[in-house]
């Protein structure tokens, strides 16, 4: 990248905030967006879930709301809030982990391997990409949180497969079976936190910033708008995967390899980005929302402290 679009700042060069700042910045940060955006998590969810073509607004209806077509306009928008207990205990803990992660390995990485990044990208370029290279190996991290994420994906789509269980129930029935899908999963996270917190970092550069930790809130805004376009576009394909295998019921899984031949043949190429335009304008600012907060929140909090 030219000198002049971004700084010279080391990647060695990275301001530290404190723990508690990233854990009330981050917590904060999911717990906004749990708020204002699970009903759009759900329409998108069941959008990407939906096998063939859209033909008639009566049938997107039918996928989008599912039993509660037919009812009033209240009963349709309470029903888009499906497994909120198990939305609220994973969307916290994601952004928990990776916002309130990310700077854990940022940090380490700047410390041992600043001047590696340096030598190989330049200062300014090198800071950035060390900031995405720590997102990508927190987003791998992520798979942890699994379980939490497959069911609020079954409690979305699928809610059938529960069966009036509960939740301690379907942990001792399904075991390790609730990290189905972990690799596609992990190969999603990877390139998508890469881009998440590169976009991010490389936006600042051409800000002119030095410390992001200093970036307005303005400044955050398009930062995170960078950030979260590049990472929603990246990991379009695999997110599509990685959701239809969630939300196979429980007795009746299929294999990822299965779900990509399965698509090629019955749907065409454009099936990997079932979903991606809704996700865009409606999950786009969702993400955007919360990296913005937690960008602009966890500085704030490290000065109050």
């Amino acid at each position: 990248m030219s000198p002049a679009l971004v700084s010279s700042a080391s990647a060695k060069d990275v301001r530290k905030e404190s723990g508690i700042a990233r854990l009330l910045g981050s917590g904060s940060a999911g717990i906004a967006e749990l708020a204002v955006f699970h009903p759009v998590d759900t329409i998108a969810k069941r959008l990407m879930s939906n096998y063939g073509k859209i033909a008639s607004a009566s049938q997107l209806n039918t996928i989008i709301f599912k039993d509660y077509a037919a009812a009033p306009l209240g009963r349709k928008f309470f029903s888009l809030f499906p497994g909120l207990g198990y939305a609220a205990g994973y969307k916290v803990s994601q952004r928990v982990y990776k916002y309130g992660g990310q700077p854990f390995v940022r940090d380490y990485l700047s410390t041992h391997h600043g001047e590696k990044f340096d030598s190989a990208f330049g200062k300014g370029s090198g800071k950035a990409i060390l900031h995405a290279t720590a997102g990508s190996l927190i987003g791998i991290g992520e798979i942890i949180l699994l379980p939490l994420d497959v069911l609020k994906i079954k409690r979305q789509t699928n809610p059938e497969a529960f069966r009036g269980r509960g939740l301690f129930k379907i942990v001792s029935d399904e075991g390790f079976g609730l990290y189905r899908g972990w690799g596609w999963t992990a190969a999603r996270n990877a390139p998508g936190s890469f881009a998440l917190f590169g976009g991010s970092a490389f936006a600042k550069e051409m800000l002119g910033l030095t410390d992001y930790n200093a970036a307005t809130w303005g400044q955050n805004f398009i930062a995170s708008i960078a950030g979260a376009s590049a990472s929603l576009v990246v990991s379009a394909p695999l997110d599509v995967i990685k959701t239809r295998i969630q939300n196979r019921n429980f007795e009746n899984p299929e294999s990822g390899f299965r779900i990509v031949s399965n698509m090629v043949k019955h749907e065409g190429p454009t099936a990997f980005f079932k979903g991606l335009t809704p996700k865009l304008l409606m999950t786009g600012p969702k993400l955007v929302f919360s990296f913005w907060l937690a960008q602009t929140l966890i500085p704030a909090f490290d000065r109050l402290m």
